[in-house]
This record gives C-alpha cells, structure tokens and sequence, in this order.
C-alpha cells in the first residue's frame, strides 16, 4: 500500500489518521435502470430503459498504523459522525470527485501486538463521477455557446443577472421578476436567491429544468438579460 495516496471525505484527509490506502476498489462502472419484461408469446424479454443508473459501491482497503487503537477510534467516530452526501476525493483519479455515504460499520483486522490493522472502507456513492472541471464558473455577458465535452447530459447551475428572456440550448427561460440575480439549480429542480424561493418568477419553455447536451449549447442573453454564471457540472460515469 503506497503511503503517497490519499482519500478526503467531508473535506478530511484520512491520512490523517495515519492510514496507507489501496484504490482497487474504486474503478468500477454503476449498472443501469433497466426493467426486463416478459411478453407473452414472443422469445426473449422486453427491455424498458429509464436512462438512468444505480449508485455504486467504493471500496478502499486500508492499513490503519500505529497506535492503533486511538486511530480506529478517531477514524470510526468521523466517519459514523458523517450525515448524508459528503464529498469523496482520492489520488486514484484527481481530475474526479464522488458524492457519497460512509456504509458503515467497521470491522477492522488487527495483527499481533497492535502492530497494525487492516479494514474495507465502503462508500455508497450517486453514480455520476463529477469533474473537476465542471465546477469552474462560465460568464457569459453576451451571447454565445457552450460546448459540453462529455458523453453524459448534464443538469448545471445557472446565476441569471436582470430580467427577461434567456436560452440555453432548445430551451427559453423567462424571468418575470428578480432582486439583481435569480439562482437556477437544475439538478435540485429549484430557483431561489440566498433562502428566498423564486420558482414564481421563472417559466421554461418546455415545463421542464434544462440540461446542457453533448457538444455545442446555444446560449442567447435576451433584452433585459445582462449576465449568466453557468456552473455546468459536468460528470462521467
């Protein structure tokens, strides 16, 4: 286990607790929604495809050093302390992040004398292998594309400046009212500004929140529309 690897969760290098890492565990692929159907009278099985995947399991096998007793326990009181999603970062792929759950519990392996143990840290993670480079904000002042270089749709953060109408890719955002900038978050489905809701003051063309595709997005700032931070989250399975 090389001691130059490393894993944050929570924003915590749990080298911290004196741990050396293996990542072979961390290279598989999510399966996708998929519902197989009989149909009678004919062969095979019908396929009904929900374009969407299951979440994965992450594994990382670890040596805990010594003094063992008080690492295993400040790292099982972290990781137990962890509610919900929490970021996941390793050595193994540092363009990448996971949003993921510590599984729990912990069932650690000691050898002779406390020398040193052994355990499986396993994290339920949401499929999507989020790119660093997604997270770098695009400011558009005027109008213009923007080009989605992954395989993968993606459901970005958009910061949309003054009132009016505003396209991204086949779909046209109307803002009817706004305190400077309205907040768009299309994965959570919500417009806000700081904790003030502002779903009312926004209509999609198509009823839906929008994506950016692969390849070119059109982006058209119309009258009234002076600025748009697009945040594009961009992600690989």
């Amino acid at each position: 286990m090389a001691t130059k690897n490393f894993v944050t969760f929570a924003g915590k290098n749990l080298k911290d607790f004196n741990l050396v890492f293996q990542g072979d565990g961390t290279y598989g692929a999510p399966a996708r929604n998929v519902t197989m159907a009989k149909v009678p009278g004919k062969n095979g099985s019908l396929t009904i495809d929900e374009g969407t995947y299951e979440n994965i399991t992450v594994k990382y096998h670890v040596g805990i050093k010594r003094p063992v007793d008080t690492n295993m326990r400040d790292l099982r009181n972290f990781l137990l302390g962890q509610v919900g999603y929490q970021r996941l970062e390793d050595s193994y792929h540092p363009e990448e992040y996971r949003m993921g759950v510590y599984l729990g519990g912990f069932d650690p392996t000691v050898t002779v004398r406390n020398r040193i143990a052994t355990a499986d840290l396993s994290f339920n993670c949401k499929p999507q292998r989020f790119l660093k480079d997604g997270e770098v904000e695009l400011e558009f002042t005027s109008s213009g594309s923007l080009f989605n270089p992954y395989p993968t749709v993606t459901r970005p953060m958009v910061r949309v400046y003054g009132t009016g109408q505003l396209s991204i890719g086949d779909e046209t955002i109307t803002i009817s009212a706004a305190n400077q900038y309205t907040d768009i978050d299309c994965d959570l489905m919500d417009a806000f500004k700081g904790t003030t809701n502002c779903n009312g003051n926004i209509a999609l063309s198509s009823g839906d929140f929008f994506h950016l595709d692969p390849g070119e997005n059109g982006i058209i700032l119309g009258s009234g529309i002076t600025k748009v931070i697009i945040t594009p989250r961009w992600y690989i399975l």
